[in-house]
């Protein structure tokens, strides 16, 4: 491993106040030396930006930086277009995830290692609410996420998508960097265009992520909705982008609102949503079974908050965003 590697760490982050400290403090044990950390803030209100201030007189290797535009593709963008001008690596962390002893070491060993571009790693859910453990738990499972390979997954592997980790910089600029127009789903978006431009992504089954989801269904939700509205956008922008676990969950939708209304004149297509909810009601069963906790029961009606309102997003945004398709000659931003 070439510990030697120039290394750009970016922490986005609104209102992180309540942990920011303790990622930091995870983040810079046993980390490589030549490593700088950019926090770059949207604009929190909560002390967020003074804490980190606070930090960085006691430890040089760490900045703050002002994000105007407050989304987290616009503060990576920003923190390399100013600190990223000698950096070999990008390192893209949350200021809510739980992070490993390690974890920038680990990446670079990973890239080294496999030749890859970039690396992306698994979240594993862990909730400490009795609706947050039943989101995590379902959020493991095909029930919950379709069997994505970075939500649970246990295999290392070349992959289209995963959690953002790490990017040699060259691929990350030759991409064009963070389409900053999408609020969701910018991550997924650059991985196309890293792929179309003959990068390549590895899934590192062995770096693992915590990752506490949202506490209400309301705030998953609205998590969800806007993760589907930013999906419509990739998939017509990368024709082909689309896998069979995301197109089924409009389709359940539409299904769903169809076959309801026309149960009363035609009493068999009540036999879909009731599927579904069959569906779910197992899911829960095994969920809260396996884990031994009245808990999974909230399972089933969380993985159906998180389908409906993915599919609502997704319709949503098919019908009132436009978009084009992409071409390789095309770049978005210049970090």
């Amino acid at each position: 491993m070439n510990i030697e590697q120039r290394v750009l760490l970016v922490i986005p982050t609104l209102n992180e106040a309540r942990g920011i400290e303790g990622v930091i403090a995870r983040l810079l044990d046993d980390a490589p030396p030549e490593l700088r950390i950019v926090v770059a803030d949207g604009g929190s209100s909560d002390g967020t930006p003074e804490l980190v201030q606070k930090l960085a007189q006691q430890e040089p290797r760490l900045s703050l930086l002002h994000n105007p535009r407050r989304i987290q593709s616009a503060a990576v963008n920003l923190a390399v277009q100013r600190f990223g001008s000698e950096a070999e690596v990008l390192v893209r962390c949350d200021a809510h995830a739980g992070y490993p002893a390690g974890f920038v070491r680990s990446l670079l060993a990973t890239l080294e290692r496999s030749g890859a571009d970039a690396v992306v790693v698994p979240m594993d859910s862990q909730g400490e609410t009795c609706f947050q453990r039943a989101v995590a738990w379902v959020s493991n499972t095909a029930l919950g996420t379709g069997g994505s390979a970075h939500r649970g997954g246990r295999r290392s592997g070349f992959v289209d998508h995963g959690h953002h980790a790490a990017f040699r910089m060259a691929s990350f600029r030759r991409a064009g960097g963070y389409d900053e127009s999408f609020t969701h789903n910018e991550d997924a978006e650059l991985d196309c265009r890293q792929r179309g431009l003959g990068s390549r992504i590895w899934l590192d089954a062995d770096i693992r992520l915590d990752y506490a989801p949202r506490a209400t269904p309301a705030g998953l939700a609205r998590q969800y909705f806007a993760y589907g509205r930013g999906r419509s956008r990739t998939v017509r922008r990368h024709p082909g982008s689309m896998r069979a676990r995301q197109l089924a969950l409009p389709v359940n939708l539409v299904l769903l609102v169809l076959c309801t209304a026309l149960s009363p004149w035609l009493p068999l297509l009540a036999a879909w949503p009731l599927a579904y909810l069959a569906v779910l009601a197992l899911g829960s069963l095994q969920i809260a079974l396996r884990q031994r906790s009245a808990c999974g029961l909230l399972a089933g009606a969380a993985a159906a908050t998180m389908h409906l309102a993915w599919a609502a997003g997704f319709l949503s945004g098919l019908t009132l965003i436009r978009e084009t398709r992409w071409l390789p000659v095309q770049s978005f931003n210049q970090p």
